[in-house]
This record gives structure tokens, C-alpha cells and sequence, in this order.
């Protein structure tokens, strides 16, 4: 059976989710991913815009970003391993509580040193796609919430309420600009940004402690001393195959994205055609609201042909269209590109969530999505580095071309690869 090609080939895509199927757990979660994306939202609009402002250099600005996300690395890596032994809830907190810090940092400092350390050790939310180890943990505690035959529409309303979260903090990042208006200095406006930032974060942090017990792993958690050495990786069992190759493909993917995270975005139409903040905000609030759009349609596609044709034959054309930005001679021209994309790029999103949580065994779900996170969160630490070199150089948009081409090949490799692997069921 081709787990791709028929609605009867999983039960995660038989049935429409309603608000009677959404728990109290469920609410929580999907409201804590909404504060954290509305702040991601936000900062990833204004981030580079700050720095820029603050007379940080786009190298400096690229490798604050990677910095950023081999820090999302490095915590993805952690929780894969110790989150379900520490406790899913007390380590999103923690998380949370980091966040806040980084907000407080950006805020107050240009010291570059101390950037480099909180954008290590808290999250920037440099892009607008979260890349942050929370995700697996939400991801693990989801398929908890709901039935398994809701699990596809559950993890699209998950997305769609970060899109559209998304969407109000990029608008949010056009205040600078409209309280320079009324004589607020536009530097302050932006360090104001940073602690709307860290409000969120903190919001998150109480939201998240009012999950229940429920969400926490089922059956018996392993206590005692741990076996480093046998505990490198997230442990896998019979899943260990299917994982490694979609985190192998993830990967390519996240490298290509990272050339072209929002944050960068901003900057490469700031720098190119002059664009102000306010203008940018108002693109990019577009922009997530077209994405937030896309991901209604994701359920019922998934169901009519397939978790992995979703994924790869929406995926393919926008990365044509990702392609196509830097060639437009005006930035009217390049921003309707852009938005045409953005109609369909993110569909593979909640798919790409749910198939990894339909091919591995439950107990495997925790570290299947921190393995396939921390493949994405590998691939797109190293590469904001090179765009911001690249955004020095005479070229402006060859980021925007490398990437289109990269997760072309990677949406050939993924369909080449999984089209006839077949999709578990829940016991």
C-alpha cells in the first residue's frame, strides 16, 4: 500500500476535526504556540532592521542568526534525550523562561559578545517558520489530545493558529515607525519591540504550567542513573530507519530555508529597494496571513490524496516561485512573487508533522520529532551565515536562488524515497 496516495492509508487523515475534539490541553497548546509566534512574528520583522540601526554589520546580523538556531540545535538535542525524564511541562517552562531572557538582552545591549550568548542559549525567533525545541514537545503531547483519526487536522489548526499569530506581530512591528510619527525616537520604538517579546515569552511560561498530567509520556518513564554513552542520540527502536532519512532530507530542506529566513528577507528588501519598516511589516503580515489561509486547505488535500503528495507537490512549485523573487525589477513586482509563494510553501508544514508522527510507534514520538527538529535546526544553523555575505556582495538575491534550487532537490528526494512506505496505526 502507498502511504501516500489514498485517503484508507492512514487513520490520521479520515476525519475533520471540531471544537468538540480540541481539549483543554489541546487549547493550551495551541494558544502557547500562538503567543511564541506572535512574538517570532514580530521580531523577525524588526530584528534585522535594529541591528542594522545599531550599526551591526549583515555578517554580523547572519551570524547572530546561525548562532541562534545552532543554539535551537544544541536544545533540541538536549530535550530529545531528557525531556520526558525531566518532564514535558517543567522543560517548556524553562524554555520559556529563556526566551524571556534573550527578549530582556536584545532589548537593553548591543554588546556583541553578550547577543552571541543569549541568541545561543534562549531563542531569537529570527524566522517566521519556529525552529525552537519546544516543537517536539508539542508535537509528542498532541497526538495525546485528540483522536488519531484528527491528528492531520489537529496539527494544520496548530499551524494555523502560529500563521496567524505570525501575521499580528509582523504588523505589530510597524509601531517603530508610527511612534516615530509622534516624536518617539525610532530606536527606542525598536528596543520597545524586544520587550513586547519578552511579555510573550512570559505569558507562555504561566500558559504552559496549567497543562495536565495528561500530556506527560505514557507508560513508565525510565529513573536511575542514565547510561550517557548509550543516550548520544534521542533513543529509536524500529523507527530508527525511516527517521534518519527523513531527517537526512529535513535537513537540506532547513539548510536552503536558512538562507532565506524572514529576518533575512527584511533585510534583502530593505537594502535592495529602500523598503521602511512599516511598509515591510504590512508585507510580511500579508504574507502569514496568506500562509494561515493555506494551511485550511491542508486537512482535506491530505485526506483526497496523501500525507507525502501533499507535502512534496506544493512544496515543489513554491520553491519555483522562491526562485523567481530576486529576478523582479521592483519591489512590487518581487513582493506579489513572493506572496504567490507563500500561498503554498508552508503546506507541507503540519503534513510534514504528521507523517513523522504516523511513521514511528507512539512511545518513539518524543524522539522522532527531536530527531527530525534537530536535523532542521543542523541544517539551518550554518547557512544565515553565508546569506549574509552573500548580502554584501554584488548580487543581492543569490540566496534566494540557491535555496529555490536545494529544496527542489530535496522535494524529489523526499517523494523518490517514502512513496511506498507504508503508515503505522495507533494501537
Amino acid at each position: 500500500m502507498r502511504a501516500s496516495s489514498s485517503p484508507a492509508s492512514s487513520d490520521s487523515i479520515s476525519a475533520s476535526l471540531t471544537p468538540d475534539d480540541i481539549t483543554a490541553d489541546a487549547w493550551r497548546i495551541l494558544a502557547s504556540r500562538g503567543l511564541r509566534q506572535f512574538a517570532y512574528g514580530l521580531l523577525a520583522v524588526v530584528l534585522a532592521v535594529s541591528l542594522l540601526h545599531d550599526h551591526v554589520t549583515t555578517v554580523q546580523i547572519g551570524v547572530l542568526i546561525s548562532v541562534s538556531l545552532a543554539g535551537d540545535f544544541c536544545g533540541t538535542y538536549v530535550i530529545g534525550i531528557f525531556a520526558d525524564r525531566w518532564g514535558r511541562r517543567r522543560t517548556l517552562t524553562a524554555l520559556a523562561l529563556l526566551m524571556a531572557a534573550t527578549g530582556i538582552t536584545f532589548g537593553l545591549s548591543r554588546f556583541f559578545p553578550l547577543l552571541l550568548v543569549a541568541a545561543f542559549f534562549g531563542t531569537l525567533g529570527a524566522s517566521a517558520s519556529e525552529t525552537a525545541p519546544f516543537l517536539p514537545i508539542e508535537q509528542a503531547m498532541l497526538p495525546q489530545t485528540c483522536p488519531p483519526d484528527r491528528r492531520t487536522d489537529l496539527f494544520a489548526r496548530y499551524n494555523l493558529v502560529a500563521s496567524f499569530s505570525g501575521a499580528l506581530g509582523a504588523l505589530t512591528a510597524g509601531l517603530p515607525d508610527l511612534l516615530s510619527h509622534v516624536g518617539v525616537p525610532i530606536g527606542f520604538g525598536l528596543r520597545l519591540m524586544f520587550g513586547v517579546y519578552t511579555v510573550a515569552a512570559l505569558a507562555v511560561a504561566l500558559l504552559v504550567r496549567r497543562l495536565s498530567p495528561a500530556v506527560e509520556k505514557r507508560g513508565p518513564t525510565p529513573r536511575g542513573p542514565i547510561n550517557y554513552w548509550r543516550r548520544l542520540v534521542p533513543p529509536l527502536g524500529s523507527s530508527r530507519n525511516v527517521v534518519l532519512r527523513l531527517a537526512a532530507l529535513f535537513s537540506l530542506d532547513a539548510f536552503a530555508g536558512g538562507l532565506v529566513v524572514q529576518s533575512l528577507m527584511v533585510l534583502y528588501f530593505h537594502l535592495r529597494f529602500g523598503v521602511p519598516l512599516a511598509t515591510l511589516a504590512a508585507l510580511f503580515f500579508v504574507a502569514n496571513l496568506f500562509v494561515a489561509f493555506s494551511f485550511l486547505a491542508v486537512g482535506p488535500i491530505a485526506r483526497r490524496i496523501g500525507l507525502l503528495n501533499t507535502m512534496v507537490f506544493t512544496h515543489l512549485p513554491s520553491n519555483v516561485l522562491l526562485a523567481l523573487v530576486p529576478l523582479m525589477p521592483t519591489f512590487p513586482l518581487a513582493a506579489g512573487v513572493l506572496l504567490m509563494r507563500m500561498l503554498i510553501s508552508q503546506m507541507d508544514v503540519p503534513t510534514r508533522q504528521a507523517y513523522t508522527m504516523a511513521v514511528v510507534a507512539p512511545e518513539e514520538r518524543t524522539s522522532a520529532a527531536a530527531v527530525t527538529s534537530l536535523a532542521r535546526s543542523a541544517g539551518s544553523s550554518t547557512s544565515p551565515v553565508f546569506a549574509g555575505l552573500l548580502l554584501q556582495g554584488p548580487f543581492l538575491g543569490l540566496p534566494f536562488l540557491i535555496a529555490g534550487a536545494l529544496k527542489v532537490v530535496q522535494d524529489i528526494g523526499l517523494w523518490l524515497t517514502f512513496h511506498n512506505v507504508q503508515l503505522k496505526r495507533d494501537e
